[in-house]
């Protein structure tokens, strides 16, 4: 199942030209370390909620505050809504943090998510920062990986979402965007958002 991330760095988009591609999700960024709100988030929330899309929002990890910062400045940001799709963290910060601090951190943002919304978060990861921080550790949450040149191999752990396009061309979007597949079918997909995770 296709499905797309945005963020103001796409622009203006026309979600009603979109909601005719083939795609059936979308992850839109709301926030980012303890203060960055993105400008065009309820913007894109309010119309792919509009237009039929399973939407989830998504926080940039940032390790120049506390998880529990982030957390509540997420939480003060995203409805609490109970079709939308697990909250994800996008873990794309640089390899010379402390890992044992690292996973701290994360731990704490991620428990905080799943105590408001009900749901597991999902982690963003590139193939560097899971490596660094992720393999081993927080086996609780499923992984989003990026690969842009082949499929994914993270040897014996699966990953539910792959971002597998950086350069994507979508109609109704102007600029590149990051098209996506989840791991399963349409109906594991609408299970994945609407079971709270206890």
């Amino acid at each position: 199942m296709k499905g797309l991330d945005v963020s103001h760095h796409q622009g203006h988009i026309n979600w009603k030209v979109v909601q005719e591609e083939d795609f059936k999700f979308v992850y839109i960024k709301a926030t980012e370390g303890q203060d960055f709100i993105d400008p065009k988030f309820e913007y894109n929330w309010g119309e792919a909620k509009k237009y039929g899309f399973l939407t989830g929002a998504y926080h940039f990890f940032s390790m120049s505050s506390s998880g529990e910062e982030q957390a509540l400045h997420f939480i003060n940001k995203v409805p609490k809504q109970p079709d939308h799709l697990p909250p994800v963290i996008d873990v794309e910060i640089h390899l010379e943090h402390d890992p044992d601090k690292v996973r701290k951190e994360l731990r704490t943002l991620a428990l905080k998510m799943e105590q408001e919304y009900k749901k597991k978060p999902i982690l963003y990861v590139t193939y560097d920062t899971y490596h660094a921080y992720i393999k081993g550790h927080l086996n609780e949450f499923d992984i989003w990986i990026r690969d842009i040149v082949k499929f994914p191999t993270l040897g014996s752990q699966k990953w539910a979402f792959w971002q597998y396009s950086n350069r994507g061309r979508v109609n109704g979007i102007d600029s590149y965007v990051d098209i996506n597949v989840f791991s399963g079918t349409s109906e594991q997909l609408t299970g994945y958002h609407t079971i709270d995770m206890k």
